[in-house]
């Protein structure tokens, strides 16, 4: 059966880059060269299912870190409107609730990580 394993790892890697590019489980099945009801019940699979998870994870950090390249410029293009004048006003409202808004909620994330290094100070003085 080593041989049957082999071949199911390196269809279940294929069948979870299909699964992340492909629009729905139909397709991702087709793109493999299986059947819709077998990569339904590899989904039931815990480590098929974990490693796809995984996959997500990776594919959405990366996508998280391009947006995060992308924050200087997203920050220009927002002080620029709320400082056009011939912006309409509304326009110029938005842009200066978007910059009251991260700079309230990074006030709160700084004294949130604030009180955990302080609870965490604290636990490891009582061991």
């Amino acid at each position: 059966m080593k041989g049957h394993g082999a071949k199911f790892g390196r269809k279940k890697e294929e069948a979870i880059a299909a699964l992340l590019t492909q629009r729905s489980v139909e397709e991702a099945a087709r793109t493999v060269g299986i059947g819709v009801s077998t990569l339904l019940r590899w989904l039931e699979v815990p480590e098929f299912d974990a490693a796809f998870r995984e996959a997500r994870r990776k594919v959405v950090a990366q996508a998280t870190a391009k947006l995060q390249q992308a924050t200087g410029a997203a920050a220009t293009v927002v002080l620029k409107l709320m400082v056009d004048v011939n912006a309409p006003a509304a326009v110029r409202l938005r842009a200066a609730e978007c910059v009251f808004d991260r700079a309230f909620k990074s006030i709160e994330l700084e004294d949130i990580e604030a009180r955990v290094a302080a609870l965490e100070q604290a636990a490891e003085g009582k061991k």
